[in-house]
């Protein structure tokens, strides 16, 4: 019986970059699969692209930049309604689909960790969007959170629900059950 693949995902917030690289250390992260629409911050310009791409490699961590395939912000306008981007919509298109298999394809490899900005993981479109698609194709996701504890996207996703309050014992009952 095979194990199956298992995705982290990081984000990178304002960590300095030791500390950064320790989350990735600690979970024996060995490539990095940026998916930020764009890679660059003026608040933390330590993970602006060739920044981070090149402290990465001084650690032997291997780095791809996937925001136009997984980024939040697609170039496609039909991904778009009044002026919002529509996760469906851009789960929906070819290039959404290639990046998905490129890391499908990459953790038989590779421990990969996909990387974006946002510190909670709820906040943040690896989380809604790329883990959901993976998670659905059975690939395992697991969250890095700030202080290095690891959530699973099966428990993510009941927090998500927790936070909006829709995470109730008798949410499926009817009046018939009680």
């Amino acid at each position: 019986m095979m194990t199956p693949r298992t995705v982290l995902t990081v984000g990178h917030s304002a960590h300095s970059l030791d500390s950064f690289i320790a989350l990735l250390a600690q979970h024996q992260v060995s490539a990095i699969a940026d998916v930020r629409s764009t890679p660059f911050s003026r608040f933390t310009p330590q993970f602006n692209r060739e920044s981070v791409k090149q402290e990465l490699a001084r650690h032997k961590v291997g780095y791809a930049f996937l925001g136009r395939e997984l980024g939040a912000r697609s170039n496609d306008p039909n991904c778009y309604e009044d002026g919002r981007v529509q996760y469906a919509r851009l789960a929906a298109t070819k290039s959404f689909h290639e990046g998905i298999e490129r890391l499908r394809t990459g953790a038989d490899r590779d421990r990969i960790a996909l990387m974006c900005t946002e510190k909670d993981p709820l906040d943040c479109h690896r989380t809604l969007l790329v883990a959901r698609a993976l998670h659905e194709e059975g690939v395992n996701v697991e969250h890095i959170h700030a202080d290095g504890h690891l959530e699973t996207h099966e428990d993510a996703m009941l927090r998500l629900l927790d936070k909006f309050g829709l995470l109730q014992a008798n949410m499926f009952r009817t009046n018939d059950d009680l």
